[in-house]
């Protein structure tokens, strides 16, 4: 009964905060439109997500962050490179929006488990972690666009734009300073936001996560 229980709190939890990502996306807090890409503040929500619901809610809502990027690409309404990338090819495309930011999670809720079952690396995993998420969604996202679509069209006029065609550079040039806000943004606020959750939820008992159990039962 009680694992019940815990199951079913458990996937309340992941559709809040999955829910949460959604509104985040269909509203301006969601992103920054600029003339190529998008400024996102949805990696808050997921830093979040993986650190109070680890790998699987990393996931969850990596993939309601990309699947709102991929649809709003197709509705003509996101970010004029990926509505151009989708012309050219949409698996890909998908690939790029959606399994980069499913990795994003997955990797930040692996990186926080990681950190928080170390007694000395505890402290800094909320931290770490919340920054983890952001660098990991420009790297992880640029580098399937590079390896993707370093050759069309839309790619190379960028290049030609910064003059540069040294895939490496090119990235650092798009991306530099919106990678910057991002990392900053998603630091500060998912940092605070989620240390604070993950000790009010730990004390009453509302957290059902393995990193959270094994810190636990170390400390026992």
């Amino acid at each position: 009964m009680k694992n019940n229980q815990n199951k079913t709190l458990y996937m309340v939890q992941l559709a809040l905060m999955a829910a949460i990502t959604l509104l985040m996306a269909l509203t301006p807090l969601g992103y920054i439109k600029t003339p190529v890409l998008s400024v996102t503040l949805l990696t808050v929500p997921v830093a979040v997500a993986a650190i109070l619901l680890g790998p699987v809610g990393g996931v969850v809502c990596g993939f309601a962050f990309g699947m709102t990027s991929f649809v709003n690409a197709l509705m003509g309404t996101g970010s004029v490179l990926l509505m151009g990338l989708l012309q050219i090819n949409p698996f890909l495309t998908f690939v790029v929006a959606v399994v980069a930011r499913v990795l994003v999670g997955l990797f930040t809720g692996l990186i926080f488990k990681g950190l928080y079952k170390g007694e000395k690396t505890r402290p800094i995993s909320y931290f770490v972690a919340s920054l983890c998420c952001p660098l990991l969604n420009t790297i992880l996202f640029m580098g399937f666009l590079m390896l993707f679509f370093f050759n069309s069209p839309a790619i190379q006029a960028s290049a030609e734009k910064f003059g540069t065609h040294n895939p490496l550079l090119l990235v650092i040039l798009m991306v530099g300073v919106q990678g910057a806000i991002e990392a900053g943004v998603c630091f500060v606020i998912a940092s605070a936001v989620s240390k604070v959750l993950h000790v009010v939820l730990l004390k009453n008992g509302s957290i059902k996560n393995d990193a959270v159990k094994d810190a636990s039962q170390q400390e026992a």
